[in-house]
């Protein structure tokens, strides 16, 4: 006999996408964590730790971005129901990396 496979609970029972209903479901505290990397030239990782690129500092519009897709979510995510947050808190960290 085959082995039984969990069903995705956004597919129908023919494999076709459609929306959960969360209608019933308690409210509960979540949490999410994301990392990423970005590669820069040294000379570019320099500028933003001295303050010194031109059109103003990436890292602030970086967090802006973070602070603004978190609220998105649902949006970017299809069939993602839209949460309530309580807080969001981006971290960026200019760092030399060396493969």
């Amino acid at each position: 006999m085959a082995k039984s496979r969990a069903r995705l609970s956004h597919v129908d029972a023919r494999g076709k996408a459609r929306m959960v209903d969360v209608g019933d479901k308690a409210v509960t505290d979540r949490e999410a964590v994301a990392r990423g990397e970005i590669a820069m030239s040294p000379q570019a990782l320099s500028l933003i730790r001295r303050g010194a690129v031109k059109k103003g500092d990436p890292l602030q519009t970086a967090r802006l971005a973070g602070i603004l897709a978190a609220k998105q979510t649902s949006a970017l995510i299809p069939l993602c129901h839209p949460l309530m947050l309580s807080h969001v808190s981006v971290e960026l960290t200019p760092a030399s990396f060396m493969p």
